[in-house]
């Protein structure tokens, strides 16, 4: 088994707002290796993006970090002085941002925005501009050597979101963090994106931590997955394990509201019941028992913990869906009444 390059432990992040506190990140733990491609998947709200921003003490002001470690190689990035962590950012972990079109400064031409990101950490000009170019080629931007010159304005939405890209890897980093990098692509630009940071996850080793709310774009790029709801992991395994036999109801939830052509005759686009819990108030026991239709007793009270459900696969679930199906006798969870405590009325979709 490898080292784990990354290893973060109990991550607790909140944000003081006059209605309470937010517990955005509530006991988040995981390892990531090197070369490893995995995914942050979760609703809005879930606490993923907030997640990645803890782990380079980017959390935005009223939000601090209250509790944890984040170990890379064996250094607490959450013990480090100011100076030791921007000498990490960007140098040895760097992350791209949802949208490149507020990321990167409209006033300054592009090929100097990723020239910086070296010179920052202390290539001279001449090193950094010739690697610019290198890099705007290696993701596929066209005629690199003059769209250096370009303001960002100037290019399309997949080229700012590829010149973003070069800027993380400018300084070949261990470890890229990508939030949600294809939200504001069309699909065909997508699923360039997408094909490009495996292209780089293969060829140079670099370990992605990809956040996303698009179980497709899991599926397309990440070796292992992380399923997160209400501030919290519940699910967590590798990719394919998880998507042929999830043990969460809520990562079942999230893979039945996919749409998928071939059942597009036959069956309704199926959506979840209820809202995402208050982060400031959240429910006692399992967070996700006001919308599960397999809760039980112990869900009211008492609050998972993530355990082995299956070989390499753990879940914070009292009813892992195998059981679930078992006990109810439910093919669908859409066959589950109110007479077994689901909280589904008959006919209703979740």
């Amino acid at each position: 088994m490898a080292t784990p390059i990354l290893q973060v432990r109990d991550l607790r992040t909140q944000f003081a707002m006059p209605d309470g506190i937010i517990k955005a990140v509530d006991g988040v733990s995981f390892d990531l290796y090197p070369g490893e491609s995995l995914g942050i998947v979760g609703e809005s709200g879930s606490g993923k993006s907030v997640t990645a921003l803890s782990l380079l003490r980017l959390v935005p002001h009223p939000g601090r970090i209250v509790s944890g470690e984040v170990l890379f190689r064996n250094q607490d990035l959450l013990q480090m002085t100011d100076q030791e962590i921007r000498e990490i950012r960007g140098r040895d972990i760097a992350m791209i941002f949802q949208d490149p079109q507020s990321s990167l400064n409209p006033v300054l031409r592009t090929g100097f925005q990723v020239d910086e990101a070296m010179r920052a950490h202390g290539k001279s000009k001449a090193d950094a501009h010739a690697r610019t170019i290198e890099l705007l080629t290696k993701v596929r931007i066209p005629a690199a050597e003059s769209r250096v010159k370009d303001y960002p304005h100037q290019l399309s939405g997949g080229m700012r979101q590829r010149a973003m890209i070069a800027m993380g890897l400018a300084n070949a980093p261990a470890i890229l963090l990508a939030d949600e990098p294809t939200t504001a692509l069309d699909v065909t630009v997508q699923a360039q994106i997408l094909e490009l940071l495996a292209d780089l996850n293969r060829e140079l080793g670099t370990a992605i931590v990809m956040i996303t709310h698009n179980m497709g774009v899991v599926a397309g790029l990440c070796s292992r997955v992380m399923v997160m709801y209400a501030g919290q992991i519940v699910e967590e395994g590798p990719v394919e394990q998880i998507f042929e036999s999830p043990q969460h109801p809520y990562t079942w939830s999230l893979l039945k509201s996919i749409p998928r052509v071939d059942a597009l005759r036959h069956e309704r686009l199926r959506s979840i019941q209820g809202m995402a819990p208050d982060l400031a108030d959240p429910p006692a026991g399992c967070r996700f028992h006001p919308r599960c239709p397999f809760r039980i007793e112990e869900c009211f009270t008492k609050e998972p913990k993530l355990l082995d459900v299956a070989p390499n696969q753990r879940a914070a679930c009292w009813v892992t869906m195998d059981r679930a199906r078992r006990e109810m006798g439910a093919d669908t969870l859409i066959d589950i009444h109110p007479g077994a405590g689901s909280g589904v009325r008959p006919g209703e979709e979740i």
